[in-house]
């Protein structure tokens, strides 16, 4: 009797099923989108539930972000990008991220490299749902007309299946620039340079190999000399800090443990410009200039490096057109970047040959190519100016289609302007106005009620002239690496509800407000516990004091917990027993 019982309503459960196979199909379409499941069907279901479940997982399939390169912009837009909302991979040649302001400390052994590194993996798998695929390869080249990369490990023992293909909805190239030789003889054979870890531990090296080669009993004493003169070509920050760390490193230890030779030792700055440290206010400019003539470093300004020898520098004087040569034991090449030749080839495809770096807009946004977006070294803002659009703003100005404009209906723009066009502000702050209103007075600084397009062009002729390209420095990097994570995040919120200025051009307003880049300052460590600052509003800091103000602002810049406790404990262990001068 339970035996029939069974069979019976199993019968019935079975036909009412057939029978209604379609609104069974819609229930369990709702169950799968209201649990977050996808549901295999079976071959009961109709037609039209089928399509409606590919529809529906279509719609919910996330867009491939590719981001090339893992330094302060890669970082940075990792960091603070919503990985839930995109299938993100990242290919980089180095598994870890350094601090490269602290490259200087390196080379002297004040702070050990381990300290300034984190490696990827340890930072992608702190992020939310932990989306991120890492690959530790090299990028080979960027096929901008069928959207992927081709990448190729860097993995000694893969060397038959070293290059794979990456596809992409949207790619962020972050790689950085090389150093640049400027094409000078000998530099790539017999220079060190100072962009990456492993060379400022290359530098330690030979710094100790030099002061070894100068003690050995066989050699006269000008050989000793050539051995222990120390040549920085390049008086920009980099070049200015590790001159001012090799100093200290000599006098505070070396001379200690190598006493017959301390007289022998010579650093000499190189550099091509009137002044080192010349994108640094002038004060600290020659607050340096002063504090190495004190220190006995030798700074040679108006002189190019014109070649470099297995034994001697070729040196220039620009003034005179004289050249001459002079021995060395080490030389550090520090002159500014260059395009990589992956991006270099990139800017071929896309049309951008005829530049030097890799072209955006102010929305980061590669020129010529809606998908690619470039940040930190390898790529330049090209800010339009507001000259190009004066007659387009004129006649969004001009509501009534008077011919003219009045101070209101200038002001009704104002903000549009201010936020497209960021030299405007700046042009105001160099004239010291205080509203963009004072821009149409006449020339004698008198208020006008009213201006023709003319007299409006004239107002703002001089206003581009404040546009000048970003520094290619860590704390640009990382601003636009954050600014470029915060538009994705808003991708989908902003296409309905557009947050940017005006369209002059166009209808409507842009999707985001263009990239603008805040300076919060800059430091030069000059040596002997002394550092010169920058800071915002235009104030100078230099000495002591300043020193400290470094210590505790590269401290908390720091990427992680690890690195600033290892960083500190460095500096600490410096403090008290000295650096450490072991060749490894």
């Amino acid at each position: 009797m339970r035996g029939f019982s069974s069979s019976f309503f199993f019968n019935r459960a079975s036909r009412a099923i057939h029978d209604h196979s379609s609104s069974i199909s819609k229930l369990l379409l709702i169950c799968a989108i209201s649990g977050g499941a996808h549901i295999s069907f079976s071959e009961t279901q109709s037609e039209h539930s089928v399509n409606s479940v590919q529809t529906f997982t279509d719609v919910k399939k996330k867009k491939k972000v590719l981001v090339l390169g893992t330094g302060w912009a890669g970082i940075s837009f990792l960091k603070n990008l919503d990985v839930s909302s995109f299938d993100v991979q990242v290919v980089s040649p180095r598994n870890y991220f350094a601090f490269t302001p602290l490259l200087p400390s390196v080379t002297c052994g004040t702070v050990e490299a381990r300290s300034i590194v984190e490696p990827i993996r340890n930072i992608i798998k702190k992020q939310k749902n932990g989306g991120i695929q890492f690959w530790e390869a090299e990028c080979i080249q960027i096929d901008a007309a069928n959207k992927r990369v081709v990448c190729r490990s860097n993995v000694d023992n893969l060397l038959e299946k070293a290059e794979f293909l990456l596809d992409y909805d949207y790619l962020v190239v972050a790689i950085g620039a090389q150093v640049n030789t400027f094409n000078t003889v000998g530099v790539m054979e017999h220079c060190h340079f100072l962009k990456e870890v492993e060379d400022a531990q290359r530098i330690r090296k030979n710094v100790i190999d030099c002061f070894e080669k100068a003690s050995l009993p066989n050699l006269s004493e000008e050989e000793k000399r050539t051995n222990l003169h120390f040549v920085i070509v390049g008086g920009g920050p980099t070049g200015v800090e590790f001159a001012a760390e090799l100093h200290d490193f000599v006098q505070e230890n070396l001379v200690k443990l190598y006493p017959k030779v301390q007289d022998l030792v010579r650093i000499t700055v190189v550099h091509s410009g009137d002044h080192i440290l010349n994108t640094y206010d002038k004060r600290i400019s020659s607050f340096a200039e002063q504090k190495f003539q004190r220190d006995g470093i030798e700074v040679k300004t108006g002189c190019r490096v014109v070649g470099v020898s297995g034994k001697t520098i070729d040196i220039k004087v620009k003034s005179k057109g004289e050249t001459y040569s002079v021995p060395y034991g080490m030389v550090v090449w520090s002159t500014g970047t260059a395009t990589r030749p992956v991006v270099r080839d990139y800017m071929e495809q896309i049309g951008q040959t005829n530049r030097h770096t890799l072209a955006t807009d102010e929305w980061l946004r590669v020129e010529g190519c809606d998908n690619v977006y470039a940040v930190g070294d390898c790529a330049t803002i090209n800010q339009r100016k507001v000259m190009e659009d004066i007659a387009t703003i004129f006649s969004i100005a001009d509501k009534d289609n008077s011919g003219t404009l009045t101070v209101k209906e200038f002001q009704d723009v104002v903000d549009d302007i201010l936020v497209r066009y960021p030299q405007v502000n700046l042009y105001l702050r160099s004239k010291h106005l205080h509203s963009v209103a004072d821009l149409l007075n006449d020339p004698q600084k008198n208020e006008r009620k009213e201006v023709d397009i003319e007299g409006f062009k004239s107002a703002l002729s001089h206003v581009d002239s404040q546009m000048k390209s970003l520094p290619a420095t860590a704390q640009v990097a990382a601003q636009q690496g954050s600014y470029l994570a915060a538009c994705f995040n808003r991708m989908e919120e902003s296409q309905l509800k557009p947050e940017g200025p005006l369209r002059f051009r166009e209808s409507g307003h842009h999707q985001f407000r263009p990239f603008q880049y805040k300076h919060f300052g800059q430091f030069a460590p000059l040596g002997g516990e002394q550092t010169a600052a920058e800071l915002p509003g235009d104030w100078v800091s230099m000495g002591h004091s300043t020193q400290w103000l470094w210590y505790s602002v590269y401290a908390s810049k720091q990427v992680s917990w690890r690195t600033r406790v290892l960083v500190v404990s460095d500096w600490t262990r410096k403090f008290i027993f000295g650096r450490d001068s072991s060749r490894i």
